[in-house]
């Protein structure tokens, strides 16, 4: 018989955990309970990679056979212990209420409301207009060989390096990988999306017969595209050890270069995680420490097109 809920000790705090036996991967037998207790495990982590940032949430309240929606308003009913940040919008210079993660309660709250996916800003309530993340998505059409593409992630490291950034690689959980930089929050997303999108057409232009930077889909053939589209105000990108809401219950897993010859962008599901974490620390634990200048950067990438 089902338990209606449970209580969780969760810091300071109690979080009740409704349904916990509603599953929500079918195939997996993964139910909230399996979900909630990825995120506690994996909270100490993944907070750094959202402190500051306003969340989207993807919710699957009847699991991921059933259509989940993106949440980005906070809604009234949230406990007044989260935190709710106000985010002005562009298009018509209204506010909208997001929620900014502090600590495991607040993972393992949103847990419960099925939250599957945590998508994040490439900036902090610090510079809002200013991008600390600069991300390239390396995303395939069907049928491309994994090795195509981690020789496509390590070709935009090295393009990345040559222009006086550092780049760390995920796992998406997903399609792909994200090669991700960081800055220092120095310029407006208008020069970031600007650097990311001549980085992109650079190594494009160096690969045209595999690479491509063609928004409309019947433009690409069988090329992988390199997506910079997450570099804009508002725009989301999945977070470190978030779960993806697809069959597999893959997580998006930071990743050493190192292992990146073995890695698959789906490789590590829910409980390879957990041994994941317990063998090894989090290899973007230090990522901020290598923020640099996207100007000086967009400088040498101007060098390097003469």
């Amino acid at each position: 018989m089902s338990s209606p809920k449970h209580e969780l000790e969760v810091g300071d705090r109690t979080v009740t955990v409704s349904n916990p036996d509603k599953v929500l991967y079918p195939d997996e037998h993964l139910a909230k309970d399996d979900v909630v207790g990825h995120y506690q495990r994996v909270a100490d982590a993944m907070l750094p990679h959202l402190r500051g940032r306003p969340l989207s949430l993807r919710r699957f309240p009847d699991g991921i056979g059933q259509e989940g929606f993106f949440q980005k308003e906070a809604s009234d009913f949230f406990p007044d212990w989260l935190e709710i940040v106000e985010v002005p919008r562009v298009e018509d210079g209204k506010v909208l209420h997001q929620i900014v993660c502090r600590d495991p309660a607040d993972l393992v709250y949103l847990a419960n409301l099925a939250t599957l996916e945590f998508h994040i800003w490439p900036s902090t309530m610090a510079a809002l207009d200013k991008p600390d993340r600069l991300v390239i998505d390396v995303d395939p059409p069907d049928g491309t060989p994994v090795s195509e593409l981690r020789d496509i992630a390590r070709r935009l490291r090295r393009l990345v390096e040559q222009i006086g950034l550092t780049a760390f690689v995920q796992a998406t959980g997903g399609r792909g990988f994200h090669v991700v930089t960081p800055l220092d929050a120095s310029a407006g997303y208008d020069d970031v999306r600007d650097l990311a999108r001549g980085i992109a057409d650079h190594a494009a232009s160096e690969d045209p017969d595999r690479l491509t930077t063609a928004i409309r889909k019947d433009s690409r053939g069988d090329r992988v595209f390199l997506d910079t589209n997450r570099n804009g105000y508002a725009q989301t990108i999945v977070a470190p050890y978030s779960l993806r809401a697809r069959p597999g219950a893959a997580v998006a897993t930071p990743l050493d270069w190192s292992e990146l010859g073995k890695a698959k962008p789906n490789g590590v599901d829910l409980k390879r995680i957990q041994r994941r974490l317990g063998q090894k620390a989090d290899p973007w634990r230090s990522i901020d420490d290598s923020a640099a200048s996207p100007a000086t950067a967009a400088e040498q990438l101007e060098n390097l097109r003469r």
